[in-house]
């Protein structure tokens, strides 16, 4: 498996940020802290936005050229943390090429993230239990979606879009 140059700088980038976070959050904090701390750092523009509804937290924030969003259904083990940012609508032409690049990108760069195809939007996102969660692994999931997704998204839509 090879890797990308460019994704290794960013993965330098987010072991940094993690172990940032992790002194600023401590383990005392819950979760739905910790999340707020780590989109604090990355936010640009005081673009953060918070909601709760039936389905938990949900926060939204630019990163670069991209909007992230970040869900905690609850704060229990069997609860979920995900996140993800909406890349580009589906093309209808070149579809093969492109499901076919997101697969070769899945396999060799994307870390812990995953590209995806969701109602009809090409999208990069991490999803996890909240079982055994660390401050680390909150900041490295939402600083690798917001990264890899501002890497990838406007050479993807001049390529497809």
């Amino acid at each position: 498996m090879t890797t990308n140059p460019e994704l290794e700088v960013n993965q330098e980038t987010t072991e940094t940020t993690a172990t940032e976070t992790e002194e600023l959050t401590g383990a005392s904090l819950g979760y739905k802290e910790q999340i707020e701390a780590v989109i604090a750092t990355l936010a640009e523009n005081d673009s953060a936005m918070f909601q709760k509804n039936e389905n938990g937290h949900l926060w939204r924030f630019q990163y670069g050229s991209v909007e992230v969003f970040v869900q905690l259904t609850g704060e229990k083990d069997e609860d979920l943390l995900t996140v993800w940012s909406a890349i580009m609508p589906f093309p209808k032409q070149k579809e093969n090429e492109l499901m076919r690049q997101l697969l070769e990108m899945n396999g060799s760069g994307t870390f812990e993230t995953k590209f995806a195809i969701i109602n009809d939007q090409v999208v990069l996102l991490s999803q996890r239990i909240v079982d055994g969660l660390s401050p680390s692994e909150i900041s490295r999931a939402i600083t690798l979606v917001a990264s890899i997704a501002d890497e990838y998204d406007e050479k993807l839509k001049s390529q497809y879009g």
